[in-house]
């Protein structure tokens, strides 16, 4: 018998060819591979034992609500939501039969803990649905098992991030424990413990039968009024135009029919790229091979938890009395040949590839040196660009979702994402926060980049099991978009971070420049690595849950900013044109805030959805009529407006403005002028006498007063000057032509030297911003919060009779009182949090922060956080004010103090420019 330490010296023994880079798309056999069976380690599979199609299992109907295509987990699971929900006139369409793509060989490993609030809560509801709901609902069994979960954890960085797991696992009820390695061993007697840190267990973690959860789950939707049907592939999806240019979904297309719909889900997995073509929509994903191998029996495996040993790169699923052993490797192989035909099936195992992950399951259990290979399985999975699922309505198509990429976790993720994939297309939004995983997160001149998609799902692949760390960057796929500082501040030693393609300014290291290279693939595909490469030496010191080493350069940043002056380069921020007959009802609608002030106002203000959540923060500046001055003014004869958006989720405006001018057949036109522009903040109290030598304007409060904006003279070249803040000091933003940016760049540094001035970047503005208690869209301000909760009810117009979307919600829930609401901590201990610390009351689990940084200024650890009160009545003052609360960070609690305002400058003196 072939055992898997033999495999190992075999593989390794074998005569490796080069490989032509980035394109191994075939696999080698060796003559001494271990066993040639190709089989699923499960009881019943779904396929057809005579593999033949009598064509479709059902009649197909003229027409549905919604047609989902796909019978995997994600296919399944959406349809029974959608049933359960009330649209039962749906459809569900297999080319082969249910599970047949991808879900059919999956581990169906299910983990509780994730380092995202929202990842734990959907894990929750699959795990509730799977385990409970299902069997009550049919009286099926879905083949559940409740094993349990351990984390491995080789040294201290790994355990404290298991430690952070542990703690918001706290706030769901979420039970784990951290074991030390005799602990450990008691446990799981077979395993080796002689390297362990420690381990964190969780008893209800556990696994999935794919067969068995697929069919329940159809049986569910099936009851409610749902139609399954197999055996019916989808030749095409049809795409008409409506009166105002917009493309809407009108029917799909099989050999056996056509059903019209309006409302097309991509579920597709590996094939979603080849189903979002036939409706023009992209889909950014790439198929890869994922493996794992089956193993004999090995005595005292049974009822041990599933393992992960991610400093291994390796997981061990217990399969009854024997172990499933897969990991994700540095070098996995691309399917670029996608085959429509592929069902049922699995490729050769290349032991070439997979024998890294036998070394890491042979320490972690020994017994498996002396136990045979009964089976490998090795099938495609779907990966996108940073790991997570493919979500929501296409920005292309109205009505085209997208249900796909889901990384190899579509079974524990479906449960959860089938109700919000359901919510969002019977609602129009999900309830959860999904933006990480809306599709609209990705700028649409990255979703059809060949080389984005590959190096960038490369790299999330590659390090799926690595640390993470919160200030981490991608390597791959850097440099896509550049603003016209990029070259002056890589000069001046910017350490950049990516967002939405852009490189924007993190903090400014002061060894000299540190350049983003080329992606080398972590020396994959023999790939040359890159050498001396200070970028990735500096982004490596980053990699730690304690203050980084480069705390006091931030610091410095921070600091000067607050007591003289500092410069941010804030170009990759969106900026649109609103104009058009219907702009003014527009403007209204849209937006939270009174925008239609006098031209040369800006009002910082939120956008919200029908339920009254934030879509977005945003400034809109009201413009004079007049002639088009592009890129600075656009052509008007009526009102127009001007929105300057964070950069990293303009694409999310973009489209949430477009959905919404169409749905209310606002005559308007929205424009993108974000490369046409760059953008500085000179901010802090020396930012007025530097800027009065560089602008031909009055920069004094009565000429130029806060929230005011005008078009001006920069150095000899047009600007428009905004007296705006996001780090609460005084300060104006320069909004420049591109071509204009240097010229005025170096007429404010050589204005500001005499007061040393310095380049400032987003790891201060992080602090500053905290520190003055502004809110960041996407952590403490999100699409499951409302202005109210979020401490902006002055940016709502709520006093004047104007409607706005949403508006209904808001004032339902400010005549009920708040249920939760944001709260700012303090501690006095100077300990470094970074969100997903527990927020207790008195002793009780209230909240979580979702984000916290260090306030230089006021020299303490500043978080933010929403409470609920454990009774469920409302969150007062009172209630504030009268808890005593601690935070937990890693295990570790500590004292905290709330506060109802921002303890920095809570009178707002600073932004007015009074400094005392």
């Amino acid at each position: 018998m072939a055992f898997l330490r033999s495999a190992v010296w075999r593989v390794f023994s074998a005569v490796r060819p080069p490989l032509s880079p980035l394109c191994r798309t075939s696999t080698r056999s060796y003559s001494s591979e271990p066993t040639k069976e190709k089989s699923v380690p499960y009881e019943k599979t779904l396929k057809q034992e005579d593999g033949a199609s009598s064509g479709p299992t059902k009649p197909l109907p003229r027409s549905a609500d919604a047609v989902v295509i796909g019978g995997g987990s994600l296919g399944c699971q959406t349809i029974y939501h959608l049933a359960k929900m009330g649209m039962t006139n749906v459809v569900l369409l297999e080319r082969d039969r249910l599970t047949a793509g991808t879900t059919w060989h999956t581990a169906g490993l299910l983990w509780q803990l994730r380092p995202s609030d929202v990842e734990v809560e959907l894990l929750a509801h699959t795990r509730n649905v799977i385990s409970k709901d299902l069997e009550e609902e049919t009286g099926l069994h879905t083949g559940w098992i409740q094993n349990g979960g351990l984390f491995i954890a080789s040294n201290k960085q790994r355990l404290d991030e298991y430690k952070r797991l542990m703690s918001l696992g706290k706030v769901y009820g979420i039970e784990s424990h951290v074991l030390s390695p005799a602990e450990t061993k008691d446990l799981y007697p077979l395993m080796n413990v002689d390297d362990l840190y420690g381990t964190l267990y969780v008893p209800k973690d556990g696994t999935m039968d794919p067969a068995g959860t697929c069919t329940t789950l159809t049986r569910a939707a099936t009851a409610r009024g749902a139609t399954v049907i197999e055996n019916c592939p989808v030749t095409g999806i049809q795409v008409r135009t409506d009166d105002i240019g917009v493309k809407r979904v009108k029917a799909v297309e099989t050999q056996h029919g056509t059903i019209e719909t309006p409302c097309v889900v991509n579920c597709a997995g590996v094939w979603a790229t080849k189903l979002g073509e036939m409706a023009g929509v992209k889909v950014p994903l790439i198929a890869m091979h994922h493996a794992y191998v089956v193993t004999e029996r090995i005595e005292g495996i049974q009822n041990m938890p599933n393992v992960r040993d991610h400093d291994a790169s390796v997981y061990l699923r217990l399969q009854g009395d024997a172990l499933s052993v897969g990991g994700y490797e540095r070098n996995p192989i691309f399917w670029d040949e996608v085959s429509d035909k592929f069902a049922f099936s699995l490729f050769d195992l290349d032991w070439d590839v997979f024998m890294q992950h036998i070394e890491g399951a042979v320490n972690r259990v020994p017994a498996l040196e002396q136990t045979g290979i009964k089976s490998t399985v090795c099938g495609p999975e779907s990966f996108t660009a940073d790991h997570k699922p493919l979500m929501g309505e296409t920005p292309e198509v109205r009505g085209f979702f997208l249900g796909c990429g889901f990384n190899s976790a579509g079974m524990m993720l479906g449960g959860g994402c089938g109700r919000e994939l359901a919510h969002w297309i019977i609602h129009g939004r999900p309830e959860k926060d999904m933006y990480g995983y809306d599709i609209r997160r990705f700028h649409h001149s990255l979703t059809d980049n060949k080389r984005w998609i590959r190096e960038r799902s490369h790299e999330s692949y590659a390090k799926n099991y690595s640390l993470v760390f919160p200030f981490d960057e991608p390597l791959a796929s850097r440099n896509m978009r550049k603003d016209p500082f990029h070259q002056v501040l890589t000069e001046q030693g910017c350490m950049f971070q990516e967002r939405h393609g852009w490189e924007r300014p993190g903090w400014f290291n002061k060894e000299g420049p540190a350049p983003v290279k080329d992606y080398d693939y972590y020396g994959a595909y023999d790939v040359k690595r890159n050498e001396k490469y200070k970028y990735d030496e500096l982004l490596g010191q980053e990699y730690t849950f304690d203050f980084p080493p480069h705390h006091d350069v931030i610091k410095n940043e921070c600091l000067s900013c607050r007591h003289s002056v500092a410069v941010f380069d804030m170009s990759y921020f969106g900026k649109f044109y609103l104009t058009g007959p219907d702009a003014k009802k527009a403007a209204d609608w849209l937006f939270t805030a009174d925008v239609n002030k006098k031209p040369g106002t800006t009002v910082y203000t939120c956008m919200l959805n029908k339920r009254g959540r934030s879509e977005a923060d945003l400034t809109v500046s009201r413009l004079e009529p007049g002639v088009a001055n592009l890129p600075l003014a656009p052509e008007s004869s009526g009102d127009a407006y001007y929105l300057a958006i964070g950069g990293g989720v303009a694409e999310h405006n973009w489209n949430h403005i477009k959905t919404v001018l169409q749905d209310q057949g606002f005559r308007c036109q929205l424009t993108d002028h974000s490369e046409d522009m760059g953008m500085i903040s000179i901010q802090g109290p020396k930012s007025r006498e530097v800027l009065q030598e560089v602008l031909d304007t009055d920069l004094s409060n009565e000429a130029f007063p806060f929230s005011s904006h005008k078009v001006v003279i920069a150095a000899g070249h047009q600007v428009r000057a905004m007296r705006l803040s996001f780090v609460g000091e005084l300060g104006w933003e320069l909004h420049i032509p591109k071509d204009s940016c240097l010229p005025v760049y170096r007429a404010v540094m050589a204005a500001g030297a005499k007061h040393g001035i310095i380049n400032s970047g987003y790891r201060a503005i992080d602090s500053l911003s905290i520190e003055k208690g502004y809110r960041h869209w996407h952590a403490d301000l999100r699409p499951d919060d409302t202005p109210l909760e979020a401490g902006l009810a002055f940016t709502c117009k709520l006093k004047s009779s104007v409607p706005f979307q949403g508006r209904d919600m808001l004032e339902k829930q400010k005549k009920e009182g708040l249920k939760r609401r944001i709260v700012c901590f303090t501690t006095d201990e100077k300990v470094p949090m970074f969100g997903l610390e527990a927020i207790y009351r008195n002793g009780v689990p209230v909240g979580h922060l979702r984000r916290a940084d260090y306030g230089f200024y006021i020299d303490k650890t500043i978080g933010y956080g929403y409470i609920r009160n454990p009774d469920g009545g409302v969150v007062s003052a009172n209630f504030i004010k009268s808890g005593e609360f601690t935070l937990e960070r890693m295990g570790v609690v500590y004292k905290a103090k709330a506060h109802l305002k921002s303890p920095f400058d809570p009178e707002n003196k600073r932004v007015k420019g009074i400094y005392d």
